[in-house]
């Protein structure tokens, strides 16, 4: 039972407490809400272990789905569990370790794998509902939980059009793609590149990100071949095989990168296939591309904001590394300019307690004259998703709080209710419903200590109530991965135009920008842009380790221009992290020796003040511009000489191939592909191939211009007891003044003639089914055996009868949607070449497709009027890198289809090799 002044206190959440028994205006409305408390603790109450280890919300939709009378209690909750056909739902499997028998049983629940990472300690899958307690009673699952959700920074009209279907993008990006390339327009480049100055910065400076590697973060990169035929972005945009995602926002952030370092190389992969799996692309981004840079702009709802969790940590691995990581600070608004719909600070106990069982309310108000234990959502903070944390280590609660949001009418219309008894981590979460009228916020200590909490409705807003309830807001809602130590966090100031809507109705004017002019100390942030500071509790490994972190760090532009469809103008500080990720790319360009943090010290040395003095809570050091970073750190054009591939005359025989016993002429050329002069170039030529010489040993180029190629040549000497078929590698360092010196290229020259006759491997295996987006993908081997060292390689697709029939079994690989796919081919050694990365759009089925590196055309150029795709084409990267041991063994092919709906088949696949004469 709730005592009166409970009872009134739920009603409208405030209470004196001098009065013992005020008048009880609404009865039955606080009566309700109790009620439906108490229903959902008995809930609670009720679970059996293996239940306890499941998300509370997939355990009500379940037993609700089994058990009427549960509806009956709580007519107007929503789950807000997304539950798919067959009446499955897409979970994360938490494990202590995942291993290959956790995969198999999730596979033999029904499930379907959607990510697995062995770092990250999870297993994604799409799962029964009725399956999930089987799997959370393993002794190796920690915990099972709703698939955690993610958002980007986009700030865009909640208005906005729905999202078209994945067939209907597909169409929409091919027209684009094709009028791009029968009528080109000029090339945009956005405001941002004014505003920061870096336009001029360019040409005073003669620095264009030569020689850096810029990488995004983001949700997907759909429409890259259409930016990239439209020359909005360059070719040679490397993206993480398989890690190619869902939706465009990256491909708007990669076009920001080029317009203001445009001789960058870019890099991408995917940030939405779980928490883990980010974790895992931020690690591959740097340690397999090598990238340089890295930006994101996505937010996984359960990133602490007390530790840093597996996100953070992956940040940190990579600017340990070397790397500069920029991160979005967020459009969670903030207390400064009425915005926020975040609180933090110790729980404080009501002494009101609520439901059946056990707990407290926490009351809001600081005031010791007054109780109020909701917290007032405005009307327009319809759709959001609010996060609990408190201030437990992550894995290792013991302290149980509770999250619910009732309306005006006092039903409790969403809740998040997790079991806490010392592995789970600190964090409930709930969706608010369509209608956010009257909606309030309550958190409820179910068991434990009074703890340090967070609450944030993100998107949301806190705001006085019609019915007497005030409004409390805390600045901190940055958090996650943007407020790691090794992040550098950004806000968001217009480069142009404002906002072109209200955050809600009656908000003040949203602020305008520079362009065509420079920012400069009269501009004002966007008025969504998230605050700081970040308060941390714990280390990374748990220990308790309290600290305040500065954030945001920096400010840079949104609001500008990209040729992206419903990116144009991209606001948000999805779009103001890849602006300032471009300067430090300039400044690296420029500087190639500076570490991390000497550039976070001459982009914070150097920001403009706009709002606070000093570093403060909504912009960081303030808003940043190319031109005083590196008038501040001093920048020289950096040249950028390289060894490019050599070619060989045979002195014997005038052949073009090293021959046992005889010496060839080898031509070295070098490049230049930097910002300035390569001046005293010169290069050394070895080998450690044994009996190989070269004479000279080394030679010089002079002075290589920019754009230039020289060439220079040297005798190579092969003995006779070098077999053909055999290696010779040729180790190129090139040296000349400038501090990307030296740079070192490794070329393997083969012995003996290529054979014009090629061998030709099959695979003669069963059908293997392609599983539904699930990243195992399906594989078949091809066995190679009799040929030794290759000097070529095709792989084809093969296929009798070609049609573009879903399910036909005449055609090499039956698949409609082919633009799901991703094919990889691995050699004996282990190395890997991706085939085709999801290309093909629509179209169904290949057959009697060839993969050949001399091929005129990519195979990312087909559409799907080309469908069944046949003919000769270039492989996504190079076959012929597959060469560099010998291709005797067993050859894997593997396809995997990233996306879902669509269904097919590996049939007949083929390998034709050349071998040595």
């Amino acid at each position: 039972m709730i005592a009166a002044g409970a009872a009134v206190l739920l009603t409208a959440g405030v209470v004196s407490p001098a009065a013992a028994d005020p008048t009880r205006a609404s009865k039955g409305v606080e009566d309700r809400t109790a009620a439906q408390i108490a229903a959902l603790q008995d809930i609670k109450k009720s679970l059996t272990e293996a239940e306890s280890k499941v998300d509370s919300a997939l355990v009500v939709e379940q037993r609700r789905r089994s058990n009427a009378t549960t509806l009956g209690k709580l007519p107007a909750l929503q789950t807000g569990v997304k539950v798919h056909s067959g009446n499955t739902v897409v979970v994360d499997i938490r494990a202590f370790k995942v291993t290959d028998d956790l995969v198999a049983a999730v596979r033999a629940a029904g499930g379907g794998i959607r990510a697995v990472s062995t770092e990250g300690k999870t297993v994604r899958a799409q799962l029964p509902l009725g399956a999930l307690t089987k799997l959370s009673a393993r002794g190796d699952v920690r915990r099972v939980e709703a698939a955690v959700e993610f958002k980007t920074f986009h700030e865009q009209d909640g208005k906005a059009d729905q999202a078209p279907s994945k067939e209907e993008k597909a169409r929409q990006i091919e027209e684009r793609t094709r009028e791009a390339l029968i009528a080109p327009q000029a090339v945009r480049t956005g405001e941002g590149d004014r505003a920061h100055a870096a336009d001029t910065a360019r040409d005073d400076f003669r620095v264009t990100g030569t020689g850096v590697k810029l990488c995004a973060l983001s949700d997907g990169v759909d429409s890259l071949a259409l930016s990239q035929a439209a020359g909005e972005l360059p070719a040679g945009v490397e993206v993480l095989a398989g890690q190619e995602g869902d939706g465009n926002e990256g491909t708007a952030m990669l076009e920001i990168l080029h317009d203001i370092a445009p001789n960058a190389s870019l890099g991408f992969a995917t940030a939405i296939n779980g928490d883990a799996s980010f974790a895992d692309n931020i690690r591959a981004l740097r340690f397999q591309l090598g990238c340089d840079v890295i930006v994101d702009d996505i937010l996984y709802f359960n990133e602490s904001p007390f530790q840093d969790g597996v996100i953070a940590q992956a940040v940190d691995a990579v600017t340990a590394d070397g790397a500069l990581f920029f991160s979005s600070a967020g459009n969670e608004g903030n207390v400064a300019d009425g915005t926020s719909g975040h609180w933090e600070g110790q729980f404080v106990d009501s002494g009101v307690g609520v439901g059946k069982f056990a707990g407290t309310a926490h009351d809001f108000n600081p005031s010791p004259d007054a109780k109020q234990v909701f917290n007032p959502l405005s009307d327009s903070s319809a759709n959001v998703p609010v996060t609990l944390f408190w201030s437990d280590p992550l894995a290792s609660s013991f302290n149980d709080y509770d999250l619910y949001l009732a309306n005006a009418q006092g039903n409790v219309v969403a809740f998040s209710q997790g079991v806490q008894d010392g592995s789970q981590d600190p964090y409930e979460r709930l969706n608010t419903p369509a209608s956010a009228f009257g909606l309030r916020l309550a958190v409820v200590k179910f068991r434990g200590e009074d703890k340090y909490l967070a609450l944030s409705a993100l998107g949301g807003r806190f705001k006085d109530s019609s019915d007497g309830l005030k409004k409390f807001a805390t600045p901190g809602v940055t958090r996650g991965h943007s407020a790691a130590k090794g992040a550098i966090s950004v806000a968001a100031a217009p480069a142009n135009n404002p906002l072109p809507f209200d955050l809600e109705p009656g908000d003040p004017a949203n602020p305008r920008g520079p362009y065509p002019n420079a920012f400069d100390g009269t501009q004002k942030p966007e008025r969504f842009t998230s605050d700081g500071p970040r308060r941390v509790f714990f280390a990374p490994d748990g220990t308790p380790r309290e600290e305040v972190r500065q954030k945001p760090d920096l400010t840079a532009a949104d609001g500008v221009q990209t040729s992206v469809a419903g990116f144009n103008p991209f606001f948000g500080t999805s779009a103001s992290a890849p602006n300032a990720a471009g300067i430090a790319g300039l400044v690296l360009s420029g500087n190639p020796g500076l570490s991390p943090a000497e550039v976070r010290e001459a982009l914070t040395a150097t920001a403009i003040d706009i709002a606070e003095a000093g570093a403060d809570n909504r912009t960081g050091a303030g808003v940043v511009r190319a031109d005083l970073v590196l008038a501040y750190t001093g920048a020289s054009p950096q040249p950028l000489a390289k060894a490019a591939k050599p070619s060989v005359v045979n002195d014997s025989d005038g052949s073009q191939y090293l021959k046992p016993g005889t010496t060839a002429t080898v031509t070295v050329p070098v490049v230049n592909n930097g910002d300035g002069t390569a001046a005293s170039t010169s290069l050394v030529l070895t080998t450690p191939t044994a009996g190989v010489t070269i004479a000279p040993r080394s030679k010089y180029y002079g002075n290589v211009e920019v754009g230039q190629t020289v060439t220079n040549t040297f005798k190579v000497t092969v003995p006779a007891s070098l077999g053909v078929g055999s290696s010779v590698r040729l180790d190129a360092k090139v040296t000349f003044a400038g501090t990307t010196s030296p740079t070192t290229s490794a070329f393997t020259l083969n012995v003996g003639e290529p054979s014009r006759d090629a061998k030709t491997f099959a695979y003669t295996g069963p059908v293997v089914a392609i599983p539904d987006n699930d990243p195992t993908g399906a594989t078949v081997q091809i066995p190679v055996s009799g040929v030794g060292a290759g000097s070529k390689i095709v792989f084809s697709v093969d296929g009798d009868t070609c049609s573009s029939a879903t399910g036909a079994t005449t055609v090499g690989i039956d698949h409609s949607f082919v633009g799901d796919l991703v094919g990889t081919l691995t050699s004996p050694s282990g190395a890997t070449a991706t085939v085709f990365q999801r290309n093909g759009s629509t179209g169904n089925n290949l057959c009697q497709v060839v993969f050949d590196d001399t091929a005129a055309q990519p195979f990312s150029s087909v559409t799907s009027n080309l469908a069944p795709y046949t003919g000769t084409w270039r492989p996504t990267t190079p076959l012929g890198a597959l060469l560099a041991a010998p291709v005797d063994g067993t050859w894997t092919f593997k396809v995997v289809d990233a996306v879902s709906s669509d269904r097919g088949s590996i049939r007949s696949v083929s390998l034709k090799i050349n071998g040595y004469v």
